[in-house]
């Protein structure tokens, strides 16, 4: 009975030092702006007011904040992760699986008025400023195309989300970029390609464009950036090997200069202090933007490319910079297209590519 009494007042013990300890902790430490591992930014305390206090958003809002906020957050993510994995030998962790030490989340089922929802936004944006011009579209496959089905995952029906984007756009020439593509040529933590891997794929959108190549064999160095933390290493919540990420230059590249029409501001193409902060990837064209233009003062020709694209764009526009004296990047992401005419004269001398990966496609909702 003493053994008893004491091995209880012992739990219970402890279990109040552990729950005022996190209190105390707390009030102590101060608020983290931004989760790195997470590559977000977390919520602050939400603002009090007696109306809010009574119609329970308050509460609501402190509920989300406390979780954001709480001690030794990304401590508990990885026991929960390793736990899962390892111990109950779960497949994955809040959509997120892990094979040979390549991340990657899940993406399922095809939504397919999505998928039709794209297509569709396309068709708008080829009626409202495209018409007459050359106009390409091309599909990125994302990495669950290459690691799901093989490993027993739920995958989407890629082939049936091709001839959905085929069946529903017009006007528009299809360039068929998946059979340059494997797992290998994207970042293991990452969701994007790995820009050196993708040197085939710019030529091919190229070619297919029907511009001409002046120099087939166009010539790179490449620089290494390390250690490389890409959106999902964050996601997975346990210690695995980093990437390299590595940015091609050469003189072309080096003197263009980037104009962001939203901002006002220039840069350049590559953009090294991004390295190393919430989203590395954004050392390409400085991350997410509404509308840029890349000028090309070496071109030879007046010819101009408009690339509507995501984040995969930002890695594979310098290396079609080459064949063009300008490329106009538009994430319809973060821009209406009722827009567009307000920053961009279309014509005729322009070719135009629609460049958009499955997951977008798949969401395309985000689209505007």
């Amino acid at each position: 009975m003493m053994k008893n009494k004491i091995k209880n007042t012992i739990i219970i013990a402890t279990f109040v030092v552990f729950i005022y300890g996190i209190v105390l902790l707390k009030i102590l430490v101060p608020d983290t702006e931004i989760s790195y591992s997470e590559r977000r930014h977390l919520l602050q305390h939400p603002s009090f007011s007696s109306e809010r206090l009574l119609s329970g958003e308050y509460f609501k809002d402190y509920e989300r904040y406390a979780l954001d906020q709480f001690p030794f957050r990304d401590e508990f993510r990885s026991i929960k992760a390793y736990t899962r994995f390892n111990i109950f030998s779960q497949k994955d962790n809040n959509s997120i699986y892990i094979i040979d030490g390549n991340i990657n989340k899940m993406e399922y089922p095809l939504n397919e008025k999505a998928i039709i929802n794209a297509a569709n936004k396309l068709n708008e944006v080829y009626q409202k400023y495209l018409q007459g011009m050359n106009v390409s579209y091309a599909i990125i496959p994302d990495k669950n195309y290459f690691l799901a089905s093989k490993h027993g995952y739920l995958s989407m029906d890629y082939e049936r989300l091709v001839k959905l984007m085929k069946d529903n756009v017009n006007n528009m020439n299809y360039i068929d970029i998946f059979g340059l593509l494997e797992l290998k040529d994207y970042y293991t933590t990452d969701i994007h390609w790995r820009q050196e891997s993708a040197v085939d794929v710019a030529r091919l959108l190229i070619e297919k464009m029907g511009t001409r190549i002046d120099t087939p064999d166009v010539q790179y160095t490449q620089n290494s950036l390390y250690p490389f933390y890409g959106s999902y290493y964050g996601q997975a919540a346990l210690k695995l090997s980093p990437d390299t990420l590595i940015y091609m230059t050469n003189e072309v590249i080096d003197n263009a200069s980037v104009y962001d029409h939203i901002d006002k501001s220039y840069s350049k193409v590559y953009v090294e202090d991004r390295f190393g902060t919430i989203d590395s990837y954004d050392i390409f064209l400085s991350g997410a933007k509404s509308i840029l233009t890349i000028t090309n003062p070496s071109s030879s020709s007046d010819k101009e490319l408009i690339v509507f694209r995501d984040s995969f764009g930002s890695s594979i526009a310098p290396l079609l910079l080459n064949e063009y004296a300008k490329i106009t990047l538009v994430d319809l992401r973060y821009i209406n297209t009722d827009l567009l005419g307000n920053y961009i004269n279309f014509s005729e001398n322009q070719d135009v590519l629609f460049l958009y990966n499955t997951i977008i496609l798949n969401n395309s909702y985000m689209l505007k």
